[in-house]
Order: C-alpha cells, then structure tokens, then sequence
C-alpha cells in the first residue's frame, strides 16, 4: 500500500523521551523504545501529563536528528499538549503516512521496514529528518508519519 502525503501543523507532544540510534535498537542489551513504551504505560504518563490537548492519540516522535537514518535521535512517547516545558515540537510540514494494523509490537516493526524500503525504493523523495512520528489509535493501529520535502 503506497503512503499518502498530507500536511501538518506544528504541535508540541509531552512525556517521556530517550536518545537512541537504529543500530542500538536491533540489540536487545542496548534497545530503548520498548522501555520506554512500558514506563509510560506502567507510570500513566498519558492521564498525568500536564496541559494534554482534546486530541486522543498517543506519540511517539522522532526528533533532535544527529544525520539520518544512521545518526542518534530522540523519541518521546507522549500525548499532545498545549504548551508547556518538556515538549517536543512536531514540524509543520508535509508527511508521508504509512498506516498498520495488527498485534503489538510486530505491526509498528513492520510498517517501519516498509518505510526503510519505501525510500531506498524512491530516492527521488528526500525526508526532512527533522520531526518524523507515530500517532496511535489504539492498541492495534498506527500511522507513521515520515516528513518529506
């Protein structure tokens, strides 16, 4: 299924953030994210973070990019806030979305690898490495949003 572009505001997502790179996430002594995941949905980060938005979904953003897919990021795991300290900003800007359905964690690692695929596909579309991020439905759905020129 070929992603769709779409654009986007700038908003701000609050919660807990890590600094990690791709290769240290495919090594189970030195992975992050699902960590991550686990405190924030262990601690309710997401009932307890300050100045939350109406909007419902739950964020992982990828952002503070050291170079590409190759380089150091941070993700943050959070829900969208109104303002505040400790947020992280989404850039406004056109997105490519890559949508996924099916059990956790499996669905988000697969759609990632059709991203990672997707590009080396198109190398004609260049991302931003600025702000990329996931956006929750629930348990079982995602949207990845890749931001491209």
């Amino acid at each position: 299924m070929e992603p769709v572009r779409q654009h986007h505001d700038a908003f701000q997502v609050a919660g807990l953030a890590a600094r990690t790179t791709n290769r240290e996430e495919n090594d189970p002594a030195t992975a992050r994210i699902g960590a991550l995941w686990r405190r924030f949905f262990g601690e309710q980060t997401y009932a307890s973070t300050p100045n939350r938005t109406s909007d419902l979904h739950i964020f992982g953003v990828y952002s503070a990019y050291e170079s590409d897919a190759h380089g150091a990021f941070d993700i943050t795991v959070g829900v969208a806030v109104s303002g505040g300290a400790g947020g992280v900003a989404v850039e406004a800007g056109d997105y490519l979305v890559f949508n996924g359905q099916g059990e956790m964690p499996q669905m988000v690692i697969a759609t990632w690898q059709r991203i990672w695929q997707y590009f080396e596909a198109h190398p004609e579309i260049a991302r931003r490495y600025q702000s990329d991020f996931e956006a929750y439905e629930g348990p079982d759905k995602v949207a990845i949003h890749i931001g491209v020129s």
